[in-house]
C-alpha cells in the first residue's frame, strides 16, 4: 500500500496562497497604472470632470502638469476644472503651469474652469488667469500680481561677534544679493532690471489669458490683494460663486448633460497598497524559498 504524501497539503497550500497573491498583485499593477485615482480617468464610459487641486505654494510643476496630460488624454474627461488654494509660489513653475493651460483653451478640445478658495494669488492667478472662466468666492482673497525678491543683510551683527568674509569673484556682480555687505546702486539696478522684465510677463500673460488691456492690467497690478467681489469688479474674474458653481459652468461649456462625474488625482507617494505589497512580497519569497508547511504559515500571518 503506497505511503501518502506529506507535501500534497504543503503544495495545496501554496497554490492556493499563490493564486491569491497573483489576484492581489493584479490589482495593485492595475491601480498603479492607472494613476492611483479616486476614480480612475481611463475609464470606459461616462462624462467625466477632472478636478485638478493646486494646494499651497507653488514650487513645482511637475505633478501637475503630469495630471493635467492625464485629463487632455482622457476621451472621457470632457472638462478640467482647477481647483485653487494657493498664495502663489515660484515664477517659473507658475509660468510653466499657465502654458500648459494655455496650449489646452488654444486647442479647443476642452474647457477649463478656475475656481477659488481661501485664496488664489499672485502666482496662483497667474496660473487662473489661462483659463477659460474663473469663478471666485466673494470672499476669496486674489489679485497679488507683482513680483518681489527679498534680501537679508547680516553684516552689522558679523562686525559685533567679529566675523570677517572674503569674497574672489570673477566678475562685479557674481555675489549678488550677498548678506554680508551692502548692495551697490549698480546691483541695485541689476536687480530691479530683473525684477521689471519678469514683472512685464506676468502683466502681459494676465492681459492675454483674460482678453484686457496690458494697460489696464498694469493699473491694477502693483501688487494689492483684492476680494472676490472686488475681482469681479475689476475683470479679474467671470463671476462669484461656489465650487458646485463652477462644476455647472464647467458642464455647461463642456455639453454634459446631466450631472457629470467628478474625478480626482491623488498626489503621488506611496499608498497603503504599498505598504501591504511589500510586506506581502517580503514573505511570499520567503514562503516560495522554503516550500514548506512551516513557510506557508508565515506567510498567512
Amino acid at each position: 500500500m503506497p505511503e501518502p504524501n506529506s507535501s500534497s497539503p504543503a503544495r495545496f497550500f501554496l497554490l492556493i496562497v499563490g493564486l491569491a497573491l497573483f489576484a492581489f498583485l493584479s490589482v495593485y499593477l492595475l491601480t498603479s497604472l492607472l494613476g492611483r485615482n479616486v476614480e480612475s480617468p481611463v475609464s470606459l464610459s461616462g462624462d467625466k470632470i477632472g478636478v485638478l487641486e493646486i494646494k499651497g505654494v507653488i514650487l513645482d510643476s511637475k505633478e501637475i502638469l503630469a495630471n493635467l496630460k492625464r485629463y487632455v488624454d482622457d476621451r472621457n474627461v470632457k472638462g478640467i476644472l482647477l481647483r485653487i488654494d494657493s498664495p502663489g509660489g515660484a515664477v517659473a513653475p507658475s509660468q510653466e503651469i499657465y502654458s500648459e493651460i494655455r496650449k489646452i483653451h488654444e486647442a479647443g478640445k476642452k474647457k477649463v474652469v478656475a475656481s477659488f478658495g481661501n485664496v488664489a494669488a499672485s502666482g496662483a492667478y497667474y496660473v487662473a488667469s489661462a483659463a477659460d472662466r474663473i469663478i471666485s468666492n466673494p470672499g476669496s482673497l486674489t489679485g497679488s500680481i507683482g513680483v518681489i525678491m527679498e534680501m537679508t543683510n547680516i553684516r552689522e551683527l558679523l562686525d559685533k561677534i567679529g566675523v570677517d568674509r572674503y569674497v574672489i569673484k570673477s566678475g562685479e556682480f557674481k555675489d549678488v544679493g550677498s548678506i554680508t555687505r551692502p548692495m551697490s546702486e549698480r546691483e541695485r539696478q541689476l536687480i530691479q532690471g530683473v525684477i521689471d522684465d519678469v514683472y512685464m510677463q506676468f502683466v502681459e500673460d494676465v492681459a492675454k489669458g483674460r482678453k484686457m488691456d496690458v494697460e489696464k492690467v498694469k493699473q491694477i497690478a502693483n501688487g494689492s490683494i483684492f476680494s472676490g467681489r472686488q475681482a469681479l469688479g475689476l475683470g479679474l474674474v467671470d463671476q462669484l460663486g461656489t465650487f458646485r458653481d463652477a462644476v455647472k459652468l464647467l458642464a455647461e461649456l463642456s455639453d454634459i448633460e446631466g450631472e457629470p462625474r467628478l474625478i480626482y488625482e491623488k498626489k503621488e507617494g506611496p499608498s497603503w497598497l504599498d505598504y501591504v505589497a511589500e510586506g506581502v512580497l517580503r514573505k511570499f519569497f520567503h514562503a516560495v524559498k522554503k516550500e514548506s508547511l512551516e513557510g506557508i504559515f508565515y506567510l498567512m500571518q
